[in-house]
């Protein structure tokens, strides 16, 4: 017969309790149940592992063996609970594919509030352009999906967040400077530094930033980034007024002409039904 696992577990139970009595009890067996398991490892490894019959001291070599059995037990109590888990949140789960800037602005707030209530859901997000997650969503690789867009075009879905378009900046480049000093109040000033590129600027009409956009040598798709590199002195970018949270090297600047709105959207395959705990996801994103 070969040593199973269940053999180490009743040894190891036996070991700690120190009787057959009361590892019986502990394991719901009786005690010539145990009794008879433990006759049969002894038989397979071919050596004694208590000293006297009453199973109260380990013999050198059956305490080898409760270190192994421990260390089996525990292994496979721990593929077990990962199994489990892993069961209950495939159960269910929640493809979430979302534009970077909501990442930051939105989804935090919603994925804390949503987890308290339901902590056995997995949550998988990914954070990709606009188009990426439209094409995810259709595609089945996502089951919601958050974009951006501009007032008119909404994509069949909910808006969950509007908020303004500006100039992100150091406040010790020329672009503050100008600003501070009136010199300028349009998106034109942003031709005094090097302008850094993002989906978003593409939502904002005025000649100027369609201009830089045709001309610029560095983008970015991560909010992130952005703003690592206008904290940096790299140059400047437009992104929404919440993107930036506590930020004091970074100014929010919002020009007076062509003023530009950010949308959040939340999507989902109209055809497909959602789950009932993605259903639960969707309700959180309310629009603010």
């Amino acid at each position: 017969m070969a040593l199973k696992l269940e053999m180490l577990r009743v040894f190891q139970t036996v070991a700690e309790h120190g009787s057959l009595s009361a590892a019986a009890a502990k394991l719901g067996r009786t005690p010539s149940a145990v009794s008879m398991m433990l006759a049969q490892v002894e038989d397979h490894i071919g050596d004694r592992l208590f000293e006297t019959d009453r199973k109260n001291r380990l013999t050198p070599f059956g305490l080898l063996v409760l270190e192994e059995s421990r260390r089996a037990n525990d292994a496979f109590a721990r593929s077990t609970e990962a199994i489990r888990r892993h069961a209950m949140s495939t159960a269910g789960s929640i493809r979430i594919a979302a534009v970077p800037s909501a990442t930051v602005t939105l989804l935090p707030d919603v994925v804390a509030n949503f987890r308290m209530h339901r902590p056995d859901v997995r949550l998988e997000i990914s954070d990709v352009d606009t188009e990426s997650v439209i094409r995810r969503v259709q595609y089945d690789e996502a089951d919601i999906g958050i974009i951006s867009a501009d007032s008119g075009n909404r994509h069949n879905g909910e808006v969950v967040l509007t908020d303004d378009l500006g100039i992100v900046c150091h406040k010790d480049m020329p672009i503050a400077h100008a600003w501070a000093a009136g010199q300028q109040d349009d998106w034109d000033i942003l031709n005094l530094e090097p302008f850094i590129a993002n989906p978003l600027c593409r939502l904002v009409t005025a000649p100027c930033v369609q201009n830089l956009l045709m001309d610029c040598n560095l983008e970015a798709r991560n909010t992130t980034a952005l703003l690592a590199f206008v904290r940096s002195r790299i140059g400047a970018t437009i992104l929404p007024k919440s993107a930036l949270w506590s930020e004091p090297s970074i100014l929010f600047l919002r020009p007076n002409n062509h003023p530009a709105k950010r949308q959040l959207i939340k999507i989902h395959t109209p055809d497909k039904k959602l789950s009932p705990v993605a259903r639960q996801f969707w309700d959180q994103l309310q629009s603010r």
